[in-house]
């Protein structure tokens, strides 16, 4: 046997050493992740007026060991994550419990659970707990089966009870960042279309209820979305002035530090929510489109490694992971663009905070993961028949 096929048969075994699947890595992907959190270091190093304190320091420290975590998740064996995928789901779901009942209290939401060292956000990990749950139940399930109604009752259920915990946090926008990528998920997975339809249709007519449902600053936010000049220093504020501050970029941009509405404070949150709008004013329209462009090749990589795996599992949590980073970016530009409501989604890699930062190192580890063991002989339920 050749050293070629030799190694491609040690590939699809996973008998790999972690040595051997750290150089299997995609470091390409590694440099692009880099290329994009630097727009995100220099961002917060000028909403800090040119300083390292209190953003860019903690974020650098963040990212470097993100690098290690999202390593180490790349040379777990993938058959690992299909065992204990719902191990984990219920490990997260406990902690948004936990929340519910005596979570930490910031910004009128209750989203944190206090750890002394740092503040533990579970909605951001329920996401690839989530994903990673679903893939698992999917990989279980034969094509012809999917159309049964009752086969959607499981995944239903795993959706539904994060969601509601994290409705009820307050975190509308982390909610409709679960349910879109779960939707998107099932189609990948075989769902029919006309169901997705059926959905709709029910989500439409149940559409006073739910208005009736949302808290009134909820309802707000819609209202300013139709009319941002209805309340221009209350309500309408923090748009109208992300909307100045887009419009006063221009082609090229002010200049590194030297964006007005930003350090002269009428920009807020531009550190997280609105850190966007900082870049767009600082280096104009070309600017945001190269971090549009950064993110557009972020998601090739991510649906390429989808494509290219060769078991359900791996690319079930590709397809998931790599949504998620979509539908990130996409409503958190939309939002301080203007057409969309504000709803607190932070922008993937950019945006300050914690257990954003390193929940995403480990969706980049995940996809890493499955990179490395696209080639693993999974059998047709993943070698584990039973939790």
């Amino acid at each position: 046997m050749s050293d070629m096929a030799f190694m491609s048969a040690r590939l699809r075994r996973g008998d790999m050493t972690p040595g051997e699947k750290i150089w299997h890595m995609s470091w390409s992907l590694i440099f692009l992740l880099c290329c994009i959190f630097a727009f995100g270091f220099a961002m917060l190093y000028s909403a800090a007026n040119g300083s390292m304190q209190p953003w860019a320091g903690p974020q650098l420290a963040r990212f470097v060991i993100g690098l290690g975590l999202l390593t180490a998740v790349a040379v777990i064996d993938v058959r690992l994550l299909l065992r204990y995928a719902y191990v984990f789901y219920g490990i997260i779901l406990a902690l948004l419990v936990a929340v519910e009942i005596s979570g930490f209290v910031g910004g009128g939401a209750q989203r944190w659970i206090d750890l002394g060292v740092f503040q533990l956000q579970p909605s951001e990990l329920m996401k690839p707990a989530l994903v990673l749950a679903l893939a698992r139940y999917f990989h279980g399930v034969n094509m012809e089966d999917i159309g049964q109604p009752s086969i959607l009752v499981a995944p239903i259920i795993l959706t539904a009870m994060p969601t509601i915990l994290v409705y009820l946090q307050p975190d509308l926008g982390t909610a409709l960042v679960i349910l879109m990528s779960t939707g998107i998920l099932l189609f990948m997975a075989g769902v029919r279309l006309w169901k997705f339809a059926l959905v709709g249709v029910m989500a439409v007519a149940a559409s006073p209820v739910v208005w009736s449902m949302l808290r009134d600053y909820q309802k707000d936010r819609i209202r300013t979305l139709l009319d941002p000049e209805r309340d221009p220093l209350g309500t309408g504020y923090h748009i109208l002035q992300s909307q100045i501050a887009l419009g006063s970029g221009g082609l090229f941009g002010k200049g590194f530090m030297a964006g007005t509405q930003s350090h002269l404070n009428f920009l807020p949150e531009r550190q997280t929510d609105f850190i966007f709008t900082m870049l767009a004013e600082e280096f104009g329209m070309m600017g945001g489109v190269t971090l549009l462009g950064l993110y557009v090749i972020l998601l090739i990589y991510g649906y390429a490694i989808a494509f290219r795996c060769r078991h359900q599992f791996g690319r079930l949590v590709a397809v998931g992971i790599t949504t998620g980073f979509f539908l990130y970016f996409f409503i958190n530009i939309a939002m301080v663009m203007g057409i969309a409501p504000v709803v607190g989604v932070t922008l993937p890699f950019i945006s300050y905070g914690g257990t954003s930062l390193l929940t995403l190192m480990l969706c980049v580890g995940l996809l890493m993961n499955i990179h490395v063991h696209r080639d693993v002989h999974m059998g047709v339920r993943g070698g584990f028949n039973d939790f």
